[in-house]
């Protein structure tokens, strides 16, 4: 994977929109709960995207009894065979961050898959507070991910 996906939590403010345009590039409608990217809101104006992290010895993909889980390796996300997947969930179960997602309207599990590499979040959000970006562009990632909001309270608290 030569680029990756960079969420940068302190210049977002929590408007929507990148949850809006994933939901309409995977479902055709505006309907957060089909969005794979949510916003963890903190207040009014301050908010903290999060996504799936592409693991790379991921979790949803070793439990899945039906091999439906795999990495592209053209744009390194892992995606979803809906060919294969029987929806018994495992995958959901299994992801430690809460970023492997039941999509309600759709009736199937759900995750970022970078939108086959052109993530349609990227370019609507305002504040460029999403990127995907070179890898050798990628800095290291602090502990806190916005003003006063620690890494470990976002895993803890994944709506």
């Amino acid at each position: 994977m030569d680029r990756i996906y960079r969420v940068i939590p302190e210049r977002c403010i929590a408007c929507g929109k990148c949850e809006l345009a994933c939901a309409f590039a995977h479902g055709g409608e505006g309907k957060p709960g089909v969005s794979r990217i949510s916003i963890h809101r903190r207040g009014p104006d301050l908010g903290v995207p999060i996504v799936c992290l592409q693991c790379d010895d991921a979790a949803c993909v070793a439990v899945c009894p039906v091999h439906a889980l795999s990495r592209n390796e053209a744009t390194g996300a892992i995606e979803v065979d809906y060919g294969k997947c029987v929806n018994c969930r495992m995958c959901v179960a299994a992801c430690p961050f809460g970023n492997m997602l039941w999509d309600e309207t759709w009736h199937c599990v759900a995750k970022c898959d970078l939108c086959h590499g052109a993530p349609k979040c990227v370019p609507f959000c305002p504040t460029g507070a999403l990127e995907y970006i070179p890898a050798d562009r990628a800095g290291r990632t602090p502990d806190k991910v916005a003003p006063g909001v620690l890494r470990s309270e976002l895993i803890a608290s994944r709506p």
